[in-house]
C-alpha cells in the first residue's frame, strides 16, 4: 500500500476509535463538546463556552478558575480559564512562584475554530491525567476558547468557503468589522484592548495563537512559526527556536507533516513559484509578542484537511506546547526576564523595525498533489487545479534568509510627544503598559531630533478603518520649544521595542503608518498666486544668489520649469508665511532625559 494511503487508513482508524470513545463518554460527561458528540462534524455556539468554563471550574476546583476579562461590543462576556496544579491562580501568585505562564487562544478568526474544540479536549485529558502528566504543576495555563466572540456568533455555513468543516462556523471579523489579527499594535477593537490588559496583567511567557490557513491544496497539515527566531532579542532566539522545533518534532512523530513557514506561494496560485519565509509585523500576534520579549507562536492547520483531522492536530500541538513549557519554561522565563533588562539598554543601539527575506534560497521537497494550470472558461485567468488522488513531491525554492530591512538607532533618551497630542497617545501607551511621564514645565530651546517627511504617500483606500501613510525622511537635529504637558517616553524600559514600533514613523505598524498623524502631512495654509508673484519679484530683486539658484533650477529641472505652482512654491517656502510644521512628524526624539 502507498505510504500516503497507509497514513490515511491509520488516521481514519484513530479518528474512528476516538469518536467511539467520545460518544461513550458523552452520555455522562458534561465536559464533552458539541464537536465531540457529533464526531467533529459540528462546533457549538458561544453559550457552550460559557457553560464549559463553569463546568470545568466545578469539576476541577483545585485546578481551574473560570473568569471574565472583558465584554464585547455586543455585550458578550469574554471567558478565560485559568488552569494550574500549582495553586497559583493570580498573576501575583504565579510571579511569586516564578512560574511560566502560557496563554493559548482560539477563535481570533472565528471561522477558524479548531482551537476552541481542541483546547477543551486537551484540557480535559490533561486534567484527567490522560496527557501531559505533571505539566500543569510547573506552569499556569490561560485558555481563551474564543477571542472574536461576536464574530463567532455570526454563525453559518460557508463562512469559510476555502475550508473543510465544521458544518457551520463563525465569521472572520468582529461585530465592528475589525480583523483582530491586524490589531495588536494599533489596538482599535475593545476586544484587543481587553486582551492587551490580560497580557499586561499575567505577562505570559508564551502566547499561542491557533488558526487555519487559506490557500492551495497539499499534503502538509500544519505550520508552526515562532518569534523571536529571526527577530527581537538575540539571546532569546534560541528559546523561540527550541519551542518551534520541539513542537514540530513532536508533531512529526504523531503523524503530522509540519512545516516551519507559512505555506503561501510567492505568486498566488502558482506552486512552482515556491515560498518565502518572513517575520510578521506587530499587527499580528506573533509579530507583537516578541516586542515584549516573550515567545509568540502562530499555529496554522491546513484548511483542506477535514475538521476531525485539524482538531486532532491542534489538540496535539496544545499538549506538546504545554509539555515543552513544563520542561523548559523556567529557563526560558529567566532568559525572557534578562531580555527585559537588555531592552532597557537599547538607547543608542541599532534596532530593526522590519524584516524581509533576501534572494537566498534553498531547495524544499514539498509534499503536494499533481496539478494543472490552464485558462479558465469562467474567469479567463490561468487557474490551478489539484488532483488529490495523486500525491507528488514539489521540488521548489524557499527564500529562507530573513534579514532586517529597516534599522534605526534608538534614541539615548526617548521620545517627546507634544501636549497637543499627549492625551490620545498616552491612552495608546497605557494599553500596552508602556511607561511615560508628563512634563510639568515647558521645554525651551530643547535640543531634539525631528522627522520631516520629504515624500508622503497616502493609501488609496482604507485599511481596518485607517488611511495608512508611508513617510520618507530622516531624523535631524533641531531646536524646539515644547509647552508644559508633553509626554516623555523613555527608551530605558523593558518595552523599548514596543515604544519604537509605536513611535518610529517608518515602523510598519507605527501610529504614523496607521494614519494617526495624517493631519500633520496635509497642507492647510496657502499664498494666493498673485501674492506669491509679488513676493517672488521682491525676493529676486533683493537676492542675486537666489535668482541664480532659481534660474539654474529652471534650466536643469524640466518638471519644475513646466509647473507654475512649483515655481511659485519655490519662493513661498522661503517666506516667513510658510508653515514650518507642514510635513513635520509631531513626535520628536531626545538624546537626553528631560528633568
Amino acid at each position: 500500500m502507498p505510504r500516503t494511503a497507509t497514513r490515511t487508513v491509520l488516521v481514519a482508524a484513530m479518528l474512528a476509535a476516538a469518536t467511539t470513545s467520545l460518544h461513550a463518554a458523552a452520555a455522562n460527561d458534561a465536559l464533552t463538546t458539541v464537536a465531540e458528540r457529533s464526531g467533529f462534524l459540528k462546533t457549538g455556539r458561544y453559550d457552550e463556552v460559557i457553560a464549559m468554563c463553569a463546568s470545568f471550574a466545578k469539576r476541577y476546583p483545585d485546578a481551574v478558575r473560570c473568569e471574565e476579562f472583558g465584554t464585547t461590543p455586543e455585550g458578550r462576556p469574554m471567558k478565560l480559564l485559568v488552569v494550574t496544579r500549582s495553586g497559583a491562580f493570580t498573576p501575583a501568585q504565579a510571579q511569586a512562584k516564578s512560574l511560566p505562564v502560557t496563554l493559548i487562544q482560539g477563535g481570533i478568526h472565528s471561522g477558524e475554530i479548531d482551537g476552541k474544540d481542541a483546547g477543551f479536549l486537551a484540557l480535559r485529558q490533561i486534567l484527567d491525567g490522560e496527557a501531559a502528566p505533571g505539566a500543569l504543576d510547573k506552569q499556569v495555563l490561560l485558555f481563551v476558547p474564543v477571542f472574536n466572540i461576536d464574530g463567532h456568533e455570526r454563525f453559518g455555513r460557508w463562512n469559510r468557503p476555502n475550508q473543510r468543516g465544521p458544518e457551520e462556523m463563525g465569521w472572520r471579523t468582529t461585530a465592528q468589522n475589525y480583523n483582530l489579527n491586524r490589531d495588536y499594535l494599533k489596538a482599535d477593537a475593545p476586544e484587543m484592548q481587553a486582551m492587551l490588559k490580560l497580557v499586561g496583567t499575567w505577562d505570559p511567557l508564551a502566547y499561542i495563537d491557533l488558526h487555519v490557513t487559506d490557500g492551495a491544496k497539499f499534503e502538509h497539515d500544519v505550520s508552526i512559526q515562532v518569534e523571536p527566531v529571526h527577530s527581537g532579542d538575540n539571546a532569546l532566539r534560541p528559546a523561540g527556536l527550541a519551542l518551534r522545533d520541539g513542537v514540530i518534532e513532536r508533531l512529526a512523530k504523531q503523524g503530522s507533516l509540519p512545516v516551519s513557514f507559512y505555506p503561501s506561494f510567492i505568486e498566488t496560485d502558482n506552486p512552482a513559484s515556491g515560498f518565502e519565509d518572513a517575520v510578521p509585523p506587530p499587527r499580528f500576534s506573533n509579530g507583537y509578542i516578541p516586542l515584549r520579549n516573550r515567545l509568540g507562536m502562530l499555529v496554522e492547520t491546513h484548511s483542506w484537511k477535514d475538521y476531525p483531522t485539524r482538531v486532532r492536530i491542534t489538540r496535539n500541538t496544545i499538549v506538546n506546547v504545554l509539555e515543552l513549557v513544563a520542561g523548559h519554561g523556567s529557563d526560558w522565563r529567566r532568559e525572557a526576564l534578562a531580555a527585559d533588562r537588555r531592552a532597557q539598554a537599547l538607547g543608542g543601539q541599532p534596532v530593526a523595525l522590519d524584516y524581509k527575506a533576501s534572494d537566498k534560497v534553498r531547495d524544499v521537497a514539498f509534499r503536494g498533489y499533481a496539478y494543472t494550470r490552464t485558462p479558465s472558461e469562467v474567469s479567463g485567468a490561468l487557474m490551478t487545479r489539484y488532483d488529490e488522488t495523486k500525491p507528488e513531491v514539489w521540488n521548489v525554492k524557499l527564500k529562507y534568509d530573513i534579514q532586517p530591512s529597516r534599522v534605526v538607532e534608538a534614541p539615548r533618551g526617548g521620545y517627546l510627544v507634544p501636549a497637543a497630542q499627549a492625551p490620545w497617545v498616552a491612552a495608546k501607551l497605557d494599553q500596552h503598559g508602556v511607561s511615560y511621564r508628563r512634563l510639568g514645565a515647558a521645554l525651551k530651546d530643547a535640543q531634539v531630533e525631528t522627522f520631516r517627511s520629504d515624500k508622503t504617500e497616502f493609501a488609496a483606500q482604507s485599511v481596518e478603518g485607517h488611511q495608512r501613510a508611508t513617510l520618507s525622511g530622516v531624523w535631524k537635529p533641531e531646536t524646539q520649544n515644547l509647552v508644559a504637558g508633553a509626554l516623555f517616553v523613555p527608551i530605558a524600559q523593558s518595552k523599548a521595542r514596543v515604544v519604537m514600533a509605536l513611535l518610529e514613523p517608518q515602523a510598519p505598524d507605527s501610529l504614523a503608518a496607521w494614519g494617526e498623524f495624517n493631519n500633520a502631512f496635509e497642507r492647510k495654509e496657502y499664498m494666493e498666486d498673485y501674492v506669491a508673484e509679488e513676493v517672488a519679484r521682491e525676493m529676486l530683486a533683493k537676492d542675486p544668489k537666489l535668482k541664480a539658484e532659481f534660474e539654474a533650477k529652471i534650466n536643469n529641472d524640466p518638471a519644475f520649469a513646466k509647473s507654475p505652482q512649483a515655481r511659485l512654491d519655490f519662493f513661498y517656502r522661503l517666506h516667513s508665511a510658510w508653515d514650518t510644521r507642514y510635513n513635520q512628524y509631531p513626535v520628536v526624539r531626545t538624546q537626553q532625559v528631560p528633568r
